[in-house]
């Protein structure tokens, strides 16, 4: 019997259960949040839990954080799902909660997916977080800015996880074989795992687990990059999403829009999403390139762009696919323009190696009578009195600063009118001064 074998006879517990890690400093990954010092890992030790959000992409570890510090508080640990529960958990889970609050022990509520509770069941909340009946923590893959109420939001602390790095991932695997979970994996199978997974460790634990079973079956002593391909099939049958082909492909698409090649970019657009690429990584690469390479040339294309994301996101695959490709033929074809790319790039190496020059005095605010008496503010022209809405000849770098000329527009889209605008405006610059 295979090691695989023997350890699956003697454990029909799943694989990420088993690794599931027991105590703080088992966990993988955040050290962010978790490392010495850090704010999780300073919650942890205060000994007094509090009311949090936990928010990261899927396979990031917010279930576990969250049972870890139910362990670390001794706390009753009561699970509400969002897509699945409503008001009647979360009834009996205040029901739960006054119980053990009647013995002397505290009460952790942990809501997977807070973001798919309505206004009304998150507010349900409140009250009982209010009296510390409960510590309530949220775990959700959406922005809490957006999808949590301001009220619940203002009661508890924001922590951001991070996908996990590709040596968080190594560390997985390593542990699972070192459970002999799996049989030995040579080095290049484990890399295109941990890319597969792509800073998912729920991913990989269920990829994992699926090789230890087909791996048991087949009799397989070694999990060899041929075997692995064979065993994930479609899933994988393009490229290795970590590996170099991925970025390769990206950096083809990427160049393509910035060659106003429409064609060739959809051409890439539809072999990542062929391949397996995450749209959602496609989307953001899609606002980044209308950023970075049309810009100002034509503003609509970063709103377009965004559309494209958030249209993706109401209608799922494939049918939000089709804005993909809408936003990656109108890139393709938009003017291109740099400008602001390397306007932003010059400003902050300028910065980086310059002094801290201070604030003229006429561009400080004075809220208050003694900055007034400071002469903070004094002798600042405001715009929209002068003549045209522009105050000629008003100086709005530090003193002694010569003039950086970070944005130079391009003669393409609509920076031609901006480069005659800011023409204009310099020549009235200059007048100013003559008089």
């Amino acid at each position: 019997m295979t090691p695989v074998a023997n350890s699956t006879a003697n454990s029909h517990v799943p694989l990420a259960e088993r690794l599931r890690p027991r105590t703080l400093v088992e966990v993988i990954g955040q050290q962010q949040l978790l490392g010495e010092g850090m704010a999780l890992r300073i919650a942890f030790e205060s000994g007094q839990p509090h009311s949090c959000i936990l928010w990261g992409p899927p396979g990031t570890g917010k279930t576990t954080i969250a049972r870890l510090m139910a362990d670390a508080f001794d706390a009753q640990f009561i699970t509400i799902s969002a897509v699945l529960g409503g008001v009647k958990d979360i009834r009996e889970a205040v029901e739960q909660a006054q119980v053990a609050q009647g013995q002397g022990r505290r009460t952790i509520v942990f809501v997977d997916e807070v973001h798919r509770f309505n206004k009304s069941q998150q507010d349900a909340f409140l009250a009982h977080v209010e009296s510390g009946l409960f510590t309530f923590i949220g775990a959700t893959t959406e922005n809490p800015s957006f999808e949590v109420n301001s009220a619940l939001l203002s009661r508890a602390a924001v922590y951001v996880l991070q996908p996990l790095a590709p040596q968080d991932l190594e560390q997985i695997i390593a542990r699972a074989l070192a459970l002999q979970a799996l049989p030995a994996i040579e080095k290049v199978a484990s890399e295109r795992l941990v890319g597969f997974a792509d800073g998912d460790a729920r991913r990989l634990l269920n990829t994992l687990e699926m090789l230890s079973v087909a791996a048991t079956q087949e009799r397989v002593s070694e999990i060899t990059d041929p075997w692995l391909q064979k065993v994930l099939g479609e899933r994988m049958r393009r490229y290795d999403k970590g590996g170099e082909q991925f970025y390769d492909t990206i950096s083809a698409l990427h160049k393509s829009v910035r060659g106003s090649n429409p064609d060739a970019a959809l051409y890439w657009l539809v072999r990542m999403l062929d391949g397996g690429a995450e749209p959602r990584y496609l989307a953001r690469r899609l606002i980044r390139m209308a950023s970075e390479d049309i810009g100002l040339a034509d503003p609509r294309a970063l709103r377009l762009a965004l559309d494209a994301a958030d249209v993706y996101e109401r209608l799922g695959s494939p049918e939000g696919e089709l804005a993909l490709a809408q936003c990656v033929v109108y890139l393709a074809v938009a003017p291109k323009s740099n400008a602001v790319y390397m306007a932003f790039n010059a400003a902050k190496a300028f910065v980086k190696q310059d002094g801290t020059r201070p604030v003229p005095m006429h561009l400080r605010n004075a809220p208050t009578k003694l900055m007034k008496e400071l002469d903070y503010g004094k002798g600042y022209r405001y715009a929209h009195d002068e003549e045209g809405g522009f105050a000629a000849g008003e100086r709005y770098l530090p003193d002694g600063m010569a003039p950086p000329d970070f944005y130079r527009p391009v003669e393409r889209g609509l920076e031609i009118r901006i480069a005659e605008k800011l023409k204009q405006l310099r020549a009235l610059d200059l007048q100013h001064q003559k008089k």
